[in-house]
């Protein structure tokens, strides 16, 4: 007969009783209020004792063995956040996981005290990933001061960093037999190398003149790109060139030949786009004027209008990481609508609205390849199946097969609290 699985907040009661875990503590004489330590795992200070209270969960719970399942630290800390998300009878009264000495979270009982929890704890613990409006909460509390940029220089691409010793012991959830440190790093989130550093980022342009597709060409793109009309353009802004075909080439018409021609001519050094830290930014450098929108990769949506204009000689964000990272959760726990990533830039004229885009005379599209990457991986996982699973390929590194729930766990932990 197996062991019955605990309820969480009885469990953790005892653990703050017993305050052997590190940073697991109750802040006053009434036990109302307690700390939990919140260190994010790509920390390069992160240690294994930081991590404590969510492995214990993890065993208490049944959802790890030590010896038998591979370690998980984002899912486990993302089922314990969920689990006390769940509890009428907590709230969190203070968010400090943000704190660069000592990252942690304050939660608070809101009935008249802990009492007894075998009465007020009566919701499910599951060791899933929660309802939808609980991951919509958990994201919108993860997204704030959201901060992805490049990653310091640690050593080789797609290597943890694996310390030489391991003093300290992790306790088990009955805490009289504490366990070795299994002297394992907290393992490199595997999605971090899609999106960082910068100068990997690889993008899909494909351009269009009057509708007719004319040119594209998938390129990696250090600094970003600039958009071009000619080969002659100036060599010394930054930003990878990419030149826009000769209309004469692939149209007949004289006269829209003609029109093309004065719009890239007018590009000057060109419609820039680049990646800074969460953001993708664009500039306009010529007397073109450019247009853009957020649409589907087939085609763009010219029912609302466009989202903006692209500003000249000045910075314009014209995508935003965070948004994107929160409807891909939203996706695999069941939003019909896939999150969009495909630039489109209407350039020399006014953005196509209510009419036909395939008659404007420069349409240009950008995808930066990983967000694609990343949904097609979502994709081919389901949403919300734990059963499938998601193959990850990343370049230099070998295939990684991903259940949903790791998946979503993994990008969950890539924007809570991100430092490199």
């Amino acid at each position: 007969m197996g062991t019955q699985k605990p309820r969480i907040l009885p469990w953790l009661v005892s653990q703050l009783d017993l305050g052997q875990l590190e940073g697991v503590a109750w802040l006053d004489e009434s036990r109302k209020r307690f700390r939990i330590p919140w260190k994010h795992g790509l920390r390069q200070d992160a240690q294994q004792e930081d991590f404590g209270i969510f492995q214990a969960w993890a065993e208490a719970s049944g959802a790890y063995t030590p010896g038998k399942d591979k370690p998980d630290l984002p899912t486990w800390k993302r089922n314990f956040r969920s689990a006390l998300n769940r509890k009428e009878v907590l709230r969190l009264a203070e968010d400090r996981s943000k704190d660069p000495h000592d990252p942690h979270k304050i939660y608070e009982f809101v009935s008249t005290g802990t009492g007894d929890f075998s009465q007020v704890d009566t919701s499910p613990d599951t060791s899933g990933g929660g309802s939808t409006s609980d991951t919509q909460e958990d994201i919108l509390e993860l997204l704030n001061d959201m901060i992805l940029a490049p990653a310091p220089d640690t050593g080789p691409p797609g290597l943890g960093v694996v310390p030489e010793h391991c003093s300290q012991l992790l306790l088990s959830p009955n805490l009289e037999n504490p366990m070795p440190c299994p002297n394992l790093a907290p393992p490199e989130n595997p999605l971090k190398r899609l999106l960082v550093p910068e100068e990997q980022w690889e993008y899909e342009v494909t351009a269009f003149y009057r509708g007719r597709q004319v040119f594209q060409k998938t390129k990696f793109c250090p600094g970003g790109l600039r958009l071009v009309g000619s080969e002659a353009g100036d060599r010394t802004l930054s930003g990878q060139p990419i030149t826009l075909p000769d209309p004469g080439v692939s149209l007949t018409d004289r006269g829209v030949v003609g029109y093309v021609k004065r719009v890239l001519s007018c590009l000057g050094g060109g419609l820039a786009l680049w990646r800074s830290g969460q953001r993708l930014w664009a500039r306009r450098l010529g007397h073109s004027h450019a247009y853009w929108a957020v649409g589907e990769e087939l085609f763009p949506d010219n029912g609302h209008g466009h989202d903006g204009e692209v500003p000249k000689d000045n910075d314009g964000v014209v995508f935003d990481l965070g948004p994107f990272v929160a409807d891909l959760i939203s996706f695999m726990e069941g939003s019909r609508r896939s999150p969009r990533y495909t630039l489109w830039f209407c350039i020399g004229e006014s953005w196509p609205q209510d009419k036909p885009w395939v008659k404007r005379l420069v349409m240009v599209k950008v995808v930066p390849t990983c967000l694609r990457a990343l949904l097609d991986m979502a994709r081919s996982g389901g949403a919300s199946s734990l059963e499938n699973t998601i193959d990850l390929h990343i370049s230099n590194s070998h295939p990684l097969s991903l259940t949903s729930d790791q998946y979503k766990a993994y990008l969950q932990d890539l924007v809570e609290d991100m430092d490199f």
